[in-house]
């Protein structure tokens, strides 16, 4: 069975038990404690060079690691993924542009507020924004024209730029500011098969909090 190991906060991980849950594959799932540095360790190190989540381990107990690399994997010859290859390098594109224009600023964002550090953190957090907003007016203009990212369905793309734009609120990022995206996120919402963050998948068998062995 498919093992994966993730955190509950993290959006990355998030991505991938939807996904799992919308193909209906059964999956055992490790919550990692980030704070405490069980992705430090090196029995996790032996999962993943990077030490960081999610990990997907395979039943032969190889690993995929990064989220973008995760999604593709798991969505190989699904409807989730298109067989034409200029299709599919659009797809790759936009997980590209969220992981460099998006991810990061909205991610740290959040981080800091919901662990009671904005204050702290305000200079930081400007900047952030600056950066966070430039790449979020990127993809209103797109949606303002187009209902998914790539071609005309729900793929992957969809699900790696979802994820964490759908937490910028938490981060304190005026998102009325961008109707387009409010509507392409409740699309996204609509998909058969999502879940909330802290939703647990009828794929799901067990969550253990131990340390990865």
């Amino acid at each position: 069975m498919l093992r994966l190991y993730d955190s509950r906060y993290s959006g990355n991980s998030w991505k991938i038990r939807i996904l799992l849950n919308q193909l209906k594959r059964p999956f055992e799932r490790y919550t990692l404690d980030l704070e405490s540095g069980e992705t430090k360790s090196d029995e996790f190190y032996g999962l993943n060079r990077f030490s960081r989540i999610p990990v997907l381990q395979l039943e032969d107990g190889r690993t995929v690691v990064e989220s973008a690399a995760i999604l593709l994997y798991l969505s190989e010859g699904t409807p989730y993924l298109y067989d034409d290859p200029y299709l599919r390098s659009q797809i790759i594109g936009w997980m590209f542009f969220e992981q460099g224009d998006l991810q990061r600023f909205i991610a740290l964002s959040r981080v800091y507020h919901i662990r009671g550090m904005a204050d702290k953190m305000s200079q930081q957090i400007e900047r952030l924004h600056a950066d966070g907003y430039l790449g979020l007016e990127k993809l209103e203009r797109w949606l303002v024209a187009h209902e998914w990212l790539v071609g005309d369905r729900y793929t992957v793309a969809d699900l790696a730029l979802f994820a964490y734009v759908s937490l910028a609120h938490q981060g304190k990022y005026e998102m009325e500011r961008f109707p387009a995206i409010l509507r392409w996120l409740d699309r996204v919402k609509g998909q058969p098969g999502w879940l909330d963050i802290f939703d647990q998948s009828p794929y799901q068998k067990g969550n253990s909090r131990a340390s990865a062995k």
